[in-house]
C-alpha cells in the first residue's frame, strides 16, 4: 500500500490501452460510483485515452455532494443556537437553502473543521459546558468511524456530544440508477473504499438481476485502465460477473469489524439524495439505543424538516450525478457555477463530478465543445 508507482508507470499504461484497443468492439458505457476514481479518470487523462466506444458515464459518488439541503439547514440552526458544530472541510461551502456553514462561521457561529469524528468527541469532552455536534456525511466507508465515536461518547458518558447524520449507502442507489429508463449504464466500476469495508457481495445483484459486470477498482491509472479492460473481457468472454481488481485492499467479506460496529449503532432508513430524491433503505440512522447522541432527536424541536426550494440553476445537477448528463450540457458550469461559488451538489466538494472536470479541464471548455 505504500508503494504507488508500479499503478504509474507509463509503459505498463500503454501495454493496456493496447489490449484494451484490441479489446474495444462496439460501445461500452462504464459508470464510476466513488468521486475518487472520477479526480483519477481526469487527473490522469484516461477519458482523452480510452477508445471512442468507451465512454465514462460519472455517477453520485461524493457523499458530500448529494447530503440533502435541509441536514446543511440543520446545522447552521444548532450553530446560530450557540452549538459547536464540527465536521469534514468540504461540508463549509456546501449551501443549504440558508446559506452555507462558512457563511454562518463568517457571522460568529461556532463551526469548526475536524479530521474525523473522535476529534470532534475530544472537543466535547474539553468542553464540557457546551452542546458540541458532529455533522456526520459519509458512504460506508466513514459510517463505521463515525459509529465509533458515539461508542466513545458513550464510554465517556459524554453528555454534550451528539451526531448530525447523513449516511447513505451504495448499492440501493445503483438499483435506483437502473431503474430510470434514461440512464444507459452498461458496466460498472466498483468503489474501492466502500468496497473495503462491504467486501464484494454487495454488488451480486448487478449481474444477477441486471445484467452489468462489476469491477471493484483502485485508484491509480494503472487501476483504472485494468478495470476497463477486465470489463471488456467479461464483455468477449459472455460472462457477467462481480471481480475485484482492488485485490490489495478489499476482501469477498469486506471488513467484519467495521460491520459489525455499524451493524450494533445504525439502523437501515429511508434517505433523501441530493440532486436524486428519496431512496428507500438507502441510508442509516441511529439506533434507539444509541438516541442520546442523535442530534435528530436531541433538538428535534429546534430543527427546520424541510428545505426551501432550491435555486433553479442546480437543478442539472441531478443528471449530472445519474450520469444522465455530463457537466458540460449545463450552461451555468464555470460560468457562475465554480468551486468558489457552488449551485449544485456537483461542484460543491472536491470529488465532485463538476468540481473534477473544472479543476482539470475547465481552461479546455470550448475546445471540449
Amino acid at each position: 500500500m505504500r508503494y504507488v508507482d508500479e499503478y504509474r508507470e507509463p509503459k505498463a499504461a500503454q501495454g493496456l490501452l493496447a489490449a484494451i484497443r484490441d479489446l474495444a468492439a462496439g460501445p461500452l458505457r462504464v459508470m464510476e460510483i466513488c468521486g475518487g476514481h472520477t479526480h483519477a479518470i481526469y487527473r490522469s487523462g484516461l477519458d482523452q485515452l480510452l477508445p471512442a466506444e468507451i465512454r465514462f458515464l460519472h455517477g453520485p459518488g461524493c457523499p458530500v455532494c448529494v447530503t440533502p439541503a435541509v441536514r446543511v439547514d440543520q446545522a447552521i440552526a444548532l450553530a446560530e443556537r450557540g452549538c459547536i458544530v464540527c465536521t469534514y472541510g468540504d461540508m463549509l461551502r456546501v449551501p443549504g437553502s440558508r446559506g452555507s456553514l462558512r457563511q454562518a462561521a463568517a457571522r460568529g457561529a461556532d463551526v469548526r473543521i475536524v479530521y474525523g469524528s473522535l476529534d470532534a468527541v475530544e472537543i466535547a469532552r474539553r468542553e464540557s459546558g457546551r452542546e458540541v455536534v458532529f455533522l456526520a456525511v459519509g458512504f460506508e466507508t466513514t459510517a463505521p468511524a463515525n459509529a465509533c465515536a458515539i461508542l466513545r461518547a458513550r464510554a465517556l458518558d459524554l453528555r454534550n456530544f451528539s451526531v448530525l447524520g447523513s449516511h447513505v449507502l451504495v448499492p440501493p442507489v445503483l438499483r435506483h440508477l437502473l431503474k430510470a429508463p434514461d440512464t444507459g449504464i452498461d458496466a460498472f466500476i466498483g468503489p474501492g473504499h466502500v468496497s473495503t469495508v462491504v467486501g464484494s457481495e454487495d454488488y451480486r445483484f448487478l449481474p444477477e438481476e441486471y445484467g452489468k459486470p462489476v469491477v471493484i477498482t483502485g485508484f491509480e491509472p494503472l487501476d483504472l485502465l485494468e478495470a476497463v479492460l477486465m470489463l471488456l473481457r467479461q464483455k468477449a468472454e459472455g460472462r457477467c460477473e462481480v471481480e475485484v481488481q482492488y485485490r490489495r485492499a478489499v476482501r469477498a467479506e469486506g471488513s467484519p469489524k467495521a460491520r459489525a460496529v455499524m451493524e450494533e449503532v445504525y439502523r437501515v432508513q429511508d434517505q433523501e439524495w441530493r440532486g436524486i430524491g428519496p431512496i428507500p433503505r438507502s441510508g442509516l440512522g441511529i439506533r434507539e439505543a444509541f438516541h442520546a447522541f442523535d442530534a435528530l432527536r436531541r433538538y428535534e424541536r429546534d430543527l427546520p424538516v424541510e428545505a426551501e426550494e432550491e435555486d433553479a440553476r442546480a437543478y442539472t445537477c441531478g443528471e449530472v450525478i445519474q450520469g444522465v448528463k455530463t457537466p458540460l450540457d449545463c450552461p451555468a458550469f464555470g460560468f457562475g457555477c465554480t468551486p468558489e461559488h457552488p449551485f449544485g451538489p456537483g461542484m460543491v466538494s472536491s470529488e465532485g463530478t463538476c468540481a473534477a472536470l473544472y479543476r482539470y479541464r475547465h481552461m479546455d471548455r470550448e475546445v471540449m465543445r
